[in-house]
Parts: structure tokens; C-alpha cells; sequence
């Protein structure tokens, strides 16, 4: 534990070379989640705000107090800027998550200028986390130092609770495609309801996935309320699966969340998935353990191969 915490503090010291991109606020280092839930500090590349999709359920409503809408405060410049300073100053390899607060595809033009930045250096990478399926300039041009986290659900909670964003089979079309073209492919199935039959939903979706191709990594997750998310969403049906308070907001009861686990390990592990590269996004540490898993220790947990870290 003390060597983790200390490893970590110095990780922090680095910003200090960063200048105007810590200033600034694009480059910044994700360590809200307190000890209870396991969640590996991660980089963050705040190049823009917001989302284009109205997911019911979406932690961006509370983050921006209700209003989603796409922004932009930062001219590509500065961002491109802030990246050099941070590949300079960091000394370990580092992945930038583009997708904690917006959609990283909402703005093609500008995230492509910003995929070419990452090409000029090997040694940081560039995360995409995506509802999107709009991939045309990553098919056009591959990159070696993007990865393309896409997000789903199957296809019965998303028509209930995605609004605006592409069905789940457009998708993992865009997911297929990208993965062709030899980027490193994540899927994170986030957040999994307990639907009437949610079995057979979820089973369809993950044979639907697996006929298109293979995943690199898995992050799979079930619905966090966090306080301001449940004030700012417009549409709280989805709300009703709570049952207990964690350290990261409301959730469902632990013995469903263990249930569902436990299913999605057994339909993964009948697919021949390597089950190292299963992981579960902003879940208790009493539930890893409810699950047998040894996932390390706070704040780096690093044997948690979750989506947003190498």
C-alpha cells in the first residue's frame, strides 16, 4: 500500500513540467474515487465538454449541472500544445482518456488533428471512448497510438435509455471496422440493467459482438446514481433499479450486481475470452472480492485491467 501511494504522489509531481497544460486544465489526472471503489487514477485529455447523445442515465448531466451540449473552450493549438508539454514531462508511459467528459468522436475534425499529434511520439497513447460510429478518418488514416474504446448495451435498455445515440449493431459495425484496420479494440458494456430477461438480452448482444470480432479488453458495468446525476436527468426510469449507497453514488443491489457478473463471466469464458482482460468499471472492492479478485491495492489497483489504462 505505501509503495503504491508513493509511486502515485510522484506521477502527480510530474505536472508541475506540464506549465499551461495543467494550468489549463487538459491535461488532469482522474483520482476522484475514494479507497472503497476500485477505479485506477487515470490521465484525462479534456480537449472538449459534453455530448451530442441523450443517454437517461448519463453522468454528464450532473457534471455540467444539466446542460450537455457540446463546447469546445480550448483552440486545437493550445490542446496540441498541452499535449507536447505533457509527453515531455511525463516520464511513464501514459494513457490520455479523451472520452470522461464528452464523446471523443463528436467532433471528428478536431480529434483527428489530435490522433496525429499521439503519431509523433511512441511511447503515449490516445483512448477514444465512443458511442459513435463515425470512424471514416481512423479507417482512412490507421494510427498506432490510438485506442478505440467503443460503448454499449443491448439493444432493448438501449432503446430505452439511449436516446440519439446509433443502435448497438451500428456500433460494433464501426468497432469491426476499426479493429480491421489494426487499432487496439475495447468494448465496455456499461451500464448492464436488470431488464425483464435481461439474460437472453445481453447473451444476443454479446454472440452479436463476438461474430464481428474479438476484443481487446472488456470493461463491463451497472448503474451508478450519483447525486448530481439524479437531479439533472430528465427521464429517471432507469433509477428504479437502485438498492443500496456506495462510495460512488447509489447502486443495485450487491446480489443482483454479483449475479450479473458472474453471468457475463460465464457467457465470456464459454466464448474463449481471456478472462485477464475482464475487468469492472467503478465497482466495490468487497464485490471483486464477492468475485475472487485479487485487483491490487488503492490508488493504482494494478491488476485491474479496466478500460481506461494500459
Amino acid at each position: 500500500m505505501a509503495n503504491s501511494a508513493t509511486n502515485f504522489e510522484k506521477e502527480l509531481q510530474y505536472t508541475v513540467s506540464f506549465g499551461d497544460a495543467w494550468a489549463h486544465g487538459i491535461i488532469h489526472k482522474f483520482e476522484k474515487t475514494p479507497s472503497s471503489i476500485v477505479c485506477p487514477h487515470f490521465w484525462e485529455l479534456r480537449w472538449a465538454y459534453g455530448c451530442p447523445y441523450e443517454c437517461a442515465y448519463c453522468y454528464l448531466r450532473g457534471t455540467f449541472m444539466g446542460n450537455k451540449n457540446p463546447r469546445y473552450p480550448h483552440s486545437i493549438e493550445r490542446i496540441l500544445d498541452a499535449l507536447e508539454r505533457a509527453f515531455k514531462g511525463l516520464n511513464a508511459p501514459a494513457i490520455f482518456n479523451s472520452g470522461e467528459l464528452s464523446d471523443s468522436l463528436m467532433n471528428p475534425t478536431l480529434m483527428e488533428q489530435i490522433a496525429d499529434k499521439f503519431e509523433e511520439q511512441n511511447k503515449h497513447k490516445l483512448l477514444l471512448l465512443t458511442k459513435s460510429n463515425n470512424v471514416d478518418f481512423l479507417i482512412k488514416t490507421p494510427r498506432k497510438q490510438t485506442i478505440v474504446s467503443f460503448s454499449l448495451n443491448a439493444i432493448e435498455p438501449a432503446k430505452l435509455w439511449e436516446n440519439v445515440a446509433p443502435p448497438p449493431d451500428k456500433r460494433i459495425e464501426a468497432a469491426k471496422k476499426v479493429a480491421e484496420a489494426g487499432y487496439e479494440t475495447r468494448i465496455r458494456i456499461d451500464p448492464i440493467f436488470p431488464i425483464e430477461n435481461w439474460q437472453t438480452h445481453y447473451e444476443e448482444l454479446l454472440h452479436l459482438i463476438f461474430s464481428k470480432l474479438t476484443p481487446e479488453r472488456i470493461t463491463l458495468g451497472t448503474p451508478r446514481g450519483l447525486r448530481k446525476t439524479l437531479r439533472f436527468s430528465r427521464d429517471l426510469s432507469w433509477a428504479k433499479y437502485f438498492g443500496e449507497s456506495s462510495g460512488w453514488g447509489k447502486k443495485i443491489p450487491t446480489e443482483t450486481r454479483k449475479e450479473i457478473y458472474l453471468f457475463f463471466y460465464g457467457k465470456l469464458h464459454d466464448l474463449g475470452f481471456d478472462m485477464s482482460k475482464v475487468a469492472l468499471c467503478k465497482e466495490s472492492v468487497e464485490m471483486y472480492r464477492e468475485l475472487g479478485k485479487d485487483v491490487g491495492n488503492y490508488p493504482n489497483w494494478k491488476n485491474c485491467r479496466c478500460n481506461c489504462v494500459w
